[in-house]
């Protein structure tokens, strides 16, 4: 089994409710995990992971990992929001990973609402992470084709096409195929089928 795995996907592709989910099943089972989260992700508390749909864990929140050392009994660790650590950071999972002999399972977003992907996210491809796709809807109304995209709306609901990678919370955002991505964002027509 490989050591370090990114599961990646939209928003609203339970991410979240994976990782609560696999820790309690770890726990059922008597593996020894830990659970941390960029100190950046304040949304449901500073020490805690909420999925949209009502489970929770506990979890340790770090601005980094410069002084982050694993637990020696830990067997898995398990990272949400990975998106949100550095380059670095990932680095250091790596090492936790292969000189450590730990899995690590990171949960997180591929590309901002711009296309363009997170330095962490891309640092977990370039590492060789195996990668993990988990799927969602388009959540256009009525459009079943698989959610690839997000969109960024402002107050008044118009398309944001530039500005910061990192805007926390998700009342702005939509996750959207690829055809209503480019019809939204570029203006742009491409034929549903």
């Amino acid at each position: 089994m490989a050591n370090l795995h990114f599961h990646y996907g939209v928003m609203s592709s339970s991410k979240s409710a994976a990782l609560i989910i696999n820790a309690y099943n770890y726990k059922q089972n008597g593996i020894a995990t830990e659970i941390i989260k960029p100190a950046l992700d304040t949304r449901f508390g500073a020490q805690k992971i909420t999925s949209r749909i009502g489970l929770s864990v506990d979890a340790l929140a770090l601005p980094n990992l410069d002084n982050y050392i694993i637990r020696p009994e830990t067997q898995v660790l398990l990272v949400d929001e990975v998106q949100f650590f550095s380059e670095s950071d990932i680095d250091k999972m790596v090492n936790i990973a292969d000189v450590q002999g730990k899995i690590v399972m990171c949960y997180g977003l591929m590309v901002d609402s711009n296309e363009q992907m997170f330095p962490a996210s891309k640092r977990l491809v370039e590492v060789g992470a195996k990668l993990h796709l988990l799927k969602s809807n388009c959540q256009i109304p009525g459009c079943l084709h698989m959610a690839t995209h997000h969109l960024r709306f402002d107050s008044n609901g118009n398309v944001i096409r530039a500005g910061d990678q990192i805007a926390l919370g998700d009342s702005n955002y939509k996750s959207v195929c690829r055809g209503h991505f480019n019809e939204m964002y570029r203006n742009i027509r491409t034929p549903q089928k």
